[in-house]
């Protein structure tokens, strides 16, 4: 009889078997072009921003209320308040300030929509899957680039009704749009800080707006930053949302009104330069708070 024929086991040893990537392992080990932090940070901040923007149609209130709190500013400032202090030259020229304005309010929506994916544990379900925290943060922030992008459609779209035009090339105006993204971008990262810092959706959407309306209107939008009393005129002159309000108006070349009073300091004298400067600050600096205060909060 012949003897059995031994085919060589071409199975896993015992001793390998934990080293062998199963079904499982494939899904969680990252793609080759995920290995690169950098990479992985991108794409997974990117697919976090489209979840965000696929969310908001189970919010639909706010989306709402970015696309009416434009108009209602724009029809309240430019002809309640327009009228007295200049009339369509002044309509012309409050625009900057309008849409720094529009900017700065939807740092809120960062703020409630972080808030309430905190309060409703979203965040705890992200953490555990291997997500980088600066993703879960910057997935918000990019996501509201959007928002902000359709708040400021819609108050060009008034004040080219009311108008206001622009008078200088597209060069100049796509330089707008990228600074007004730009401090955007920096205004969403204070507001994700905001997020971190309140107990509760309801406390975030409160503290989100008590300091945006001085931080607003301790400024240049939309009256002169020289007649405002005491050190508020150089609070104004200082703040970067007069900078960015100033910034536009000379990139859109809307001047002031005849009898207007200007500042002249150095914002004033640069406004594009000390807007992105300001916002790089910003974010340099609310990412780091953001993403200590995100590691302290879900620590505990």
């Amino acid at each position: 009889m012949a003897a059995p024929v031994h085919t060589p086991d071409t199975a896993t040893p015992p001793h390998r078997a934990d080293l062998t990537p199963g079904p499982a392992a494939a899904v969680l080990r990252p793609a080759g072009a995920r290995r690169n932090p950098v990479i992985r940070v991108a794409a997974e901040s990117t697919d976090l921003a489209l979840r965000n923007l696929l969310h908001l149609r189970r919010s639909p209130g706010l989306l709402i209320s970015c696309l009416v709190e434009p108009v209602v500013y724009a029809l309240l400032i430019g002809y309640v308040f327009g009228n007295s202090l200049g009339g369509h030259a002044y309509r012309s020229y409050m625009m900057g300030g309008l849409i720094a304005q529009t900017v700065a309010f939807t740092t809120t929506f960062t703020t409630v929509g972080l808030s309430r994916d905190l309060e409703q544990g979203m965040v705890d379900r992200f953490r555990a899957l291997p997500v980088s925290r600066v993703a879960l943060l910057l997935g918000r922030t990019t996501s509201d680039l959007t928002t902000c992008l359709a708040s400021v459609a819609v108050t060009t779209t008034c004040g080219l009704l009311m108008g206001w035009r622009a008078h200088t090339g597209p060069v100049e105006v796509a330089a707008g749009v990228l600074l007004v993204l730009l401090f955007s971008f920096a205004m969403s990262w204070i507001g994700v800080f905001v997020a971190l810092i309140a107990p509760n959706a309801q406390v975030a959407g409160s503290l989100g707006l008590i300091w945006l309306f001085p931080a607003t209107f301790i400024s240049s939008g939309f009256v002169s930053g020289s007649t405002l009393p005491g050190p508020l005129s150089t609070v104004a002159a200082w703040n970067p949302i007069t900078s960015l309000a100033n910034a536009l108006r000379r990139l859109f070349g809307n001047t002031p009104p005849p009898g207007f009073p200007v500042q002249h300091d150095w914002p004033a004298r640069h406004p594009a330069l000390y807007t992105a400067g300001c916002s790089v600050l910003l974010i340099a600096l609310f990412i780091t708070l953001s993403t200590w205060r995100y590691r302290t909060r879900t620590s505990r």
